[in-house]
């Protein structure tokens, strides 16, 4: 079987190109990801290091943990679904080679362990150790973005790269395997003549999976407004994970119905519409990766900026104060009505007990309970916040009133405090905690963040009084810079997504419609011969080529408004307004993309595909 596996990989090779490429990339990310997320995860502070420094550190250890786990989920999500969908659809394209071999005497598990066969072999292949460069990268790209120092490196380890190949293998097979299940179910007799099973494109499977995804989309939208603000935010963006899947498994049933929508004026734009409804396989596959791109990152995009523009428009209302100063304003000075100093610290918290404990690193910020409400009425009664005792804050969704919260700073154990009241929840996040000053010894906060939130006397002067201050910022402008650098994290997270999403889905198109039109070599030679030039067969095969991308293009638009409709219900609930931001300049540069992207690919296909003459082709037998 792995003679006939070599045989089928070495004959066939450029249908699995693509696929080769995703493995070779996907392995590659496995590589450096692990590389990066071990020696993240070891990150220590340096010797004689300040409580604040290493706190610091620790913050930054967990955020690069957690953004090297998303990258590494991701991109191997991402590696098996292009290969899976590569697989599928270089098996429809040779079912009939499939079939012969089915009927000279080959088993239905004979046929899968061909396959698998060359699932193996491609993972072979694609698993050779790939990934320094990719390492060098996202090396760069971390200390760019702020999440490590400038001075970090990760070691390379042996064991990684020998460990790539397993990898690879595993990434291929999983790929293969829904294919190959199919593939050694359908009759060979139906696969020759091309009718019952194997003409079939929307399967069982596929119903399955789109119920179970628009089921999750819809309950998603639902339980958005009650998830708090990192609940419902999380619910939001994974709205348009289940709904691009949901309209991926329909693909064969909404691309047809969607042609018919299109206009379709003239010869060639009839031609290509009729070429879309009945080339169902060939559609999806090309518009599948268009779909989970498009759902997938203007999903993510408007959620993420939507809770952060909520975020900033609730600390805005909720903050009666002119000015921010950068550190403490002394007391007395003229004019000043209400003055609240705020220190902000990274501090490991326990939340939890027993096997349910778990431990990470947050903010807290250090009060002056009695200003801070003056400032933040917003916040409640904070006539509790005495002495050794702590209150949920803003971005403490997981801390409740009554709660038993454990609290390290540096070597300093606060042990269990209890968490006597609680801050509403703000869109944007916030502190964890609010602690009481004098909580944390003051030698210790020396280079903490801090700020002081100044309150102008109806009769006093402002331009006076911030003249007394010295160094001030309308409390917008601090908002605005203060929103920008909670985000950066956010939107160095989304960076990650976009460029791993955009890559694997351009590695997908691209692929596909290599795959589909250099197959299709005796169809344009037949229209050739029914009296259209080359010129017309090829814009012919572009107006498809749009049509399918335009298709692909809705489908995940569709998608990505379903996690603004999430969105809106979430921010409204939190909030009390319904607020989205739609990054137009992102939405317009995808459509774009897409739509060169496909265009690009389709027309050197298509003029490679029409290069022998039409009479060749037609002459010859299979």
């Amino acid at each position: 079987m792995l003679r006939l596996s070599w045989a089928g990989f070495r004959e066939r090779w450029p249908l699995f190109l693509g696929a080769l490429v995703t493995t070779c990339l996907g392995v590659a990310l496995v590589q450096s990801s692990l590389l990066l997320l071990l020696a993240v995860a070891g990150l220590r502070p340096a010797p004689g290091a300040s409580a604040l420094e290493a706190m610091s550190v620790a913050a930054a250890r967990e955020t690069g943990v957690a953004l090297m786990g998303v990258t590494l989920g991701f991109g191997a999500f991402l590696a098996v679904f292009v290969i899976a969908s590569t697989f599928a659809f270089t098996v429809a394209q040779r079912r009939r080679d499939l079939a012969l071999l089915r009927l000279v005497g080959g088993s239905r598990r004979q046929l899968r362990r061909v396959l698998t066969g060359e699932a193996v072999l491609l993972g072979t292949v694609g698993g050779m150790p790939a990934g320094l460069g990719v390492l060098a990268a996202q090396t760069r790209m971390l200390r760019d973005l702020g999440f490590v120092p400038a001075d970090f490196a990760a070691p390379v380890l042996p064991w990684v790269f020998a460990a790539s190949l397993g990898s690879g293998v595993a990434l291929a097979v999983a790929g293969v395997l829904v294919a190959a299940r199919r593939a050694a179910a359908v009759r060979p007799l139906e696969a020759l003549r091309e009718n019952g099973s194997a003409a079939r494109v929307m399967t069982r499977g596929r119903w399955w999976l789109f119920a179970v995804s628009a089921a999750g989309a819809v309950a998603l939208v639902v339980l958005a407004p009650v998830g708090g603000a990192a609940g419902g935010q999380a619910m939001a963006i994974s709205v348009s994970v289940c709904a691009s899947l949901a309209f991926t498994a329909a693909c064969p049933v909404l691309l047809p119905a969607l042609a018919r929508a299109l206009p379709a004026r003239g010869v060639l734009a009839r031609l290509a519409a009729a070429n879309l409804r009945d080339g169902v396989r060939r559609s999806t596959s090309i518009a599948a990766p268009v779909i989970v791109l498009t759902g997938l990152v203007l999903g993510q995009a408007t959620a993420m900026a939507s809770f952060a523009d909520a975020g900033q428009r609730q600390t805005a209302r909720d903050t009666v104060a002119d000015f921010v100063v950068a550190g403490p304003v002394a007391a007395g000075v003229p004019g000043v009505a209400a003055a609240s100093t705020e220190t902000e610290v990274p501090v490991v918290l326990t939340v939890g007990t027993g096997d349910l404990a778990y431990t990470e690193t947050r903010t807290a910020l250090l009060v002056d309970p009695v200003a801070y409400e003056r400032v933040h009425p917003a916040s409640g009664s904070l006539a509790a916040l005495r002495g050794r005792v702590a209150v949920a804050g803003p971005g403490g969704d997981d801390v409740a009133a009554g709660d038993a919260i454990g609290i390290r700073f540096g070597d300093v154990d606060l042990g269990r405090l209890p968490v006597v009241a609680e801050v509403p929840a703000g869109a944007g996040g916030g502190p964890a905690l609010l602690l009481p000053r004098g909580l944390l010894p003051a030698d210790l906060l020396a280079g903490a963040s801090e700020r002081t939130f100044v309150t102008v006397a109806p009769t006093a002067d402002r331009t006076e009084v911030a003249a007394r201050l010295g160094t001030v910022l309308p409390v917008a402008e601090w908002l605005a810079r203060n929103a920008a650098v909670q985000n950066s994290t956010t939107d160095g997270v989304l960076l990650v997504v976009m460029g791993l999403g955009g890559l694997f889905a351009a590695i997908g198109v691209v692929n596909s419609v290599v795959i589909a039109t250099g197959e299709r070599r005796r169809e344009f030679a037949a229209a050739r011969v029914t009296g259209l030039t080359r010129r017309q067969v090829l814009r012919a095969a572009l107006l498809e080529s749009a049509a399918v991308t335009a298709a692909g293009l809705v489908l995940g638009l569709l998608a990505a408004a379903g996690t603004l409709l999430a969105t809106l219900a979430a921010t409204a609930a939190v909030t009390g307004s319904a607020t989205a931001v739609v990054p137009w300049t992102l939405v317009l540069g995808v459509v774009a993309g897409a739509g060169v992207l496909t265009g690009m690919s389709t027309l050197p296909a298509a003029w490679s595909a029409t290069r022998t003459r039409p009479v060749t082709l037609l002459a010859a037998r299979d």
